[in-house]
């Protein structure tokens, strides 16, 4: 499973990338809002940190809106994949950026039939959002289930991102149902190397290297 990073703080992209964890980022306007960045400035700086693909959402909401908006984005650098909204304007618009050869992420998807949809219009990734499913009294990982039998009965390209995520029972639970991506916020990917045992081991490790009185370096 790839792993994408869910944020616009470059800072902590580049200390992911260091231990070869970022696959890809994704980005929204909140995200981009709570940076106090420049939008255009932060994706283009992104995408030098990372050659995976780098998700930028267009903020139209009508079909010929969101194409001028992806013009200038997907200018950008080639591994930009502009992400547009599960409506029907945004569903045109996945069909003729996929068919320009663009990246396309179709987001805010909460349900199958969504992601069937966004499949048949050619896009390169459907988002559907765990956490947000789960707020609503919804099982974000039967949506992740649901989809992926979906996309296996008609070998469907697009990739499942599991957006939303939360904490990192919804990142096993991803791997274990097939998702091809999951993006998340930095504090979650850091979270995965967490153990308590692994840190007892390496407490005890330390203490008797400690008594023994050698060095390495």
């Amino acid at each position: 499973m790839k792993f994408f990073v869910d944020t616009a703080d470059t800072a902590d992209i580049r200390d992911l990338a260091e231990s070869g964890l970022v696959d890809g980022v994704t980005t929204n306007p909140s995200l981009i809002h709570k940076s106090g960045r420049d939008f255009l400035e932060v994706v283009r700086e992104i995408c030098t940190i990372t050659s995976g693909p780098v998700s930028a959402e267009v903020v139209a909401l009508d079909h010929a809106g969101m194409m001028r908006e992806a013009e200038i984005l997907r200018k950008i650098a080639d591994n930009v994949a502009v992400k547009v909204p599960l409506t029907i304007d945004g569903l045109k618009t996945c069909k003729a950026l996929t068919d320009d050869g663009t990246m396309v992420n179709v987001t805010l998807c909460f349900s199958a039939n969504q992601a069937l949809l966004a499949a048949k219009a050619g896009a390169s990734f459907i988002s559907p959002f765990v956490g947000r499913h789960d707020d609503n009294g919804f099982d974000g990982m039967q949506l992740i289930s649901d989809i992926r039998l979906i996309y296996d009965n008609y070998d469907f390209a697009t990739e499942i991102l599991v957006a939303s995520v939360r904490h990192p029972i919804h990142v096993l639970e991803s791997a274990r149902l097939g998702a091809d991506v999951m993006t998340a916020p930095p504090a979650v990917i850091r979270q995965l190397v967490k153990h308590p045992l692994t840190d007892k081991g390496i407490e005890g490790f330390m203490a008797d290297w400690a008594k023994s009185g050698q060095s390495i370096a």
